[in-house]
């Protein structure tokens, strides 16, 4: 079963080649993935799983017209692909447009530098939970629901494209979510907590003191005073700062939202100012050890880094093959699926605002009246507006952290509010806990990162969000 991948190289290899004259474009996509999934809600155990799936896809284009096949047997790989060409002929009218990439042959992997979770027993991850279970539970009284997620994935991939391009590439990744619901009375406050890696299983077993510190917060929160909604300065801690960089930002510089929408291409049009000069923007998987991490995406672009702000100065977007033929520009490797079910689509990899110069402590100085937010609850984006919850958020008083509030929610227009960043921080972080969603895909690995900001005129809500 491990070598599969290895023996279909020759098939994909054929089948490109008998059908390529019949299209403008042709890829086969061979997958095989391992891993394992465990979720604890509260002393039950709702999933406890390991599996091994075997896939692939096909993706033919023709005048401009895209047909799509999935597959799970080998054997039937040959008829996926008169689907697929079938397919994009019907609806092909046209013309084809993907961007020019070298043809590339290479086999690679992201190597770990611990240990594989393939090498620890299901059991043994299972106890990993109830430990973290337990310190959620034990926590305090007023605990009342929690939840433990664990999972694991080594995918192994194979790309073979009409181009010439013939890749074999593998990475492993794995992620912990942490869930505790505090309550008394009618006051409800959750606190949460996770982590991912793509560097070694032993990321994930010492995470004991962010599990008691979700747990903690949660209870905290019960007897705080919800902030009083109004219009703040607001300094955000790197953790928020990577959330929002994803979230508003990172989606709209996705180029497959900008030529779907003429609007948003003409207000996302390159060389508008967005931002202070301080600025830096950037998106790439091309840097090593983070979840967005990868040598080569879905369509077997190398990876890049693409700096998508430089100057407070919109410079660049995120590219897969046909947006960057279709908009002349240059493919930056971020044509990436979940998994063999879903074609590539244009998705963010690791997306960071660079640090800046202003010491963390000075960030606060001389804000009479406003809010310091740290961690995230959850949060949502429509277009141009966004609406995230803060993990833990403290009033700002004459220039000083006062008294701890919750519930606190803040929301905008993330142009405006990226004109509004008054200053940068000197710090950084790097969030590995992200799981992004878009087009039915939801789950996907990437990274983000950024420092501390301050930020001016910002929506308070006083009523946590979901």
């Amino acid at each position: 079963m491990p070598t599969l991948l290895t023996d279909a190289k020759n098939l994909l290899s054929d089948l490109v080649a008998r059908y390529r004259n019949r299209v403008d474009y042709l890829a086969i996509r061979l997958e095989e993935a391992e891993g394992t999934d465990i979720l604890l809600r509260g002393d039950k155990v709702e999933t406890l799983s390991e599996g091994l799936s075997i896939g692939g896809q096909v993706r033919a284009c023709y005048k401009g017209g895209w047909g799509f096949a999935s597959f799970n047997q080998l054997a039937t790989l040959a008829d996926r692909v008169e689907e697929a060409i079938a397919s994009a002929r019907l609806v092909g009218d046209e013309e084809t447009l993907l961007a020019p990439v070298e043809a590339i042959q290479d086999v690679c992997f992201v190597p770990l530098i611990g240990t594989d979770p393939r090498h620890i027993p299901l059991v043994q991850k299972k106890e990993l939970c109830d430990r973290y279970n337990q310190i959620l539970r034990s926590t305090d009284r007023r605990i009342t629901t929690t939840s433990v997620r664990y999972s694991d994935s080594a995918q192994k991939v194979i790309i073979a494209t009409s181009d010439g391009t013939l890749i074999e590439q593998g990475w492993v990744d794995m992620e912990m979510r942490f869930a505790a619901t505090a309550r008394t009375g009618e006051t409800v406050q959750t606190g949460r907590d996770t982590s991912g890696s793509r560097k070694a299983y032993e990321d994930l077993t010492t995470l004991d003191a962010q599990a008691s510190s979700a747990a903690q917060r949660a209870v905290n929160a019960l007897s705080l005073p919800p902030v009083k909604g109004n219009t703040y300065t607001v300094v955000i801690d790197p953790i928020l700062t990577g959330l929002f960089v994803h979230e508003a930002f990172g989606h709209l510089s996705e180029a497959d939202m900008a030529y779907e929408n003429p609007d948003l291409l003409e207000v996302m049009s390159i060389g508008r100012r967005f931002g202070p000069k301080e600025l830096q923007i950037f998106d790439g998987a091309a840097p090593p050890g983070h979840r967005g991490s990868y040598l080569y995406d879905d369509e077997g672009t190398p990876a890049t880094t693409t700096q998508l702000i430089k100057d407070g100065i919109l410079v660049g977007r995120l590219h897969s093959r046909e947006t960057a033929g279709k908009l002349g520009e240059t493919p930056t490797g971020n044509a990436r699926c979940l998994n063999y079910h879903y074609p590539p689509i244009v998705r963010m990899t690791n997306t960071w605002i660079e640090r800046g110069k202003t010491p963390v402590a000075d960030l606060f100085t001389d804000i009479k009246e406003g809010v310091y937010a740290r961690n995230w609850l959850g949060g949502m984006t429509n277009g141009e507006m966004f609406t995230f919850s803060a993990g833990e958020a403290w009033m700002i008083r004459d220039g000083k952290i006062a008294e701890p509030v919750r519930d606190v929610t803040l929301s905008g227009n993330v142009f405006k509010t990226l004109a509004d960043i008054e200053a940068i921080g000197d710090d950084f972080y790097w969030d590995e806990s992200g799981g992004c969603g878009k087009g039915g895909q939801s789950g996907l690995a990437v990274g983000c990162g950024g420092p501390s900001l301050r930020i001016h005129d910002v929506v308070v809500g006083g009523e946590a969000a979901g």
